[in-house]
């Protein structure tokens, strides 16, 4: 197997669904299928760990969350493949990545472990529950789901608890991704897609989702949170065939939303 690029791989799925197990496995077989890339596993519990030790501060997450993507991005630029092995339950924490490999050019994939709650709780609970049930529980509640863009449609989806032979599995992803890149060009770019229009509609979402996610953390009893985001999704699609500045969208971004929800918006 010969990958014409190094990629960026995202793991996503509930805390003790078997993502790690599915990272070392997936990195055992592309270091024995190629010596071309180096293979990177970015977990932040090892960051976490280093930071806190055994206890847990919560107040040191956003530390552990940008060491993780710097790390991520280290690796990438030393050419090698990267595999974060991380929840990355939330759509922008799955976004944060994919901008990171959108900005050095590289391919990006997503890997959803979709090991249901009820297993998971109970292979934590075989573990001596590290993680506390109503973590994990909570972090399942708030799963963002895979059904608001396109772009974050996972590449595999699999259920730990249903694999018997895991191998065939990653194989077959592993040629999935061979295909993937031969179809795109030496800038990360497919072949077929405007470069200024990609960067263009992620600009939009990145621009867009970041006021909306700071109005949130603002206003966290705000009610019309999921009608906030739908319209968000509206604005896009409004705007995809134009062609604004970062001002402009930040400008009329805002504009909307005072007028959708007579928000109160600087």
């Amino acid at each position: 197997m010969k990958f014409t690029n190094n990629f960026l791989i995202c793991l996503t799925g509930l805390p003790a669904s078997g993502k790690s197990t599915f990272a070392r496995k997936l990195k055992k077989i592309i270091v024995k299928e190629q010596k071309k890339y180096e293979v990177a596993v970015i977990d932040p519990d090892i960051i976490r760990s280093t930071l806190m030790g055994e206890s847990f501060d919560s107040e040191k997450e956003h530390i552990v969350r940008k060491k993780n993507l710097e790390q991520i991005k280290a690796s990438l630029q030393e050419n090698k493949i990267v595999i974060s092995d991380d929840i990355n339950y939330y759509t922008s924490m799955r976004h944060e990545l994919k901008e990171i490999a959108i900005n050095l050019r590289l391919p990006f994939f997503i890997v959803h472990i979709s090991t249901p709650l009820k297993i998971c709780l109970e292979w934590n609970r075989k573990r001596g529950k590290p993680i506390p049930n109503e973590v994990i529980c909570t972090i399942a509640d708030r799963f963002d789901m895979f059904d608001k863009y396109k772009w974050e449609s996972p590449d595999l989806i699999i259920d730990m608890s249903k694999v018997s032979k895991i191998d065939p599995i990653i194989y077959n992803f592993l040629k999935y991704i061979d295909k993937q890149l031969r179809k795109i060009s030496p800038t990360g770019k497919e072949k077929s897609t405007s470069p200024e229009k990609t960067n263009y509609r992620e600009e939009l979402d990145s621009i867009t989702r970041s006021i909306v996610g700071e109005f949130l953390r603002q206003h966290k009893q705000f009610k019309k949170r999921k009608k906030l985001l739908k319209a968000r999704k509206q604005f896009i699609k409004m705007k995809l065939d134009e062609n604004l500045s970062h001002k402009a969208i930040e400008t009329q971004f805002k504009e909307f939303l005072r007028n959708s929800f007579n928000l109160d918006l600087k």
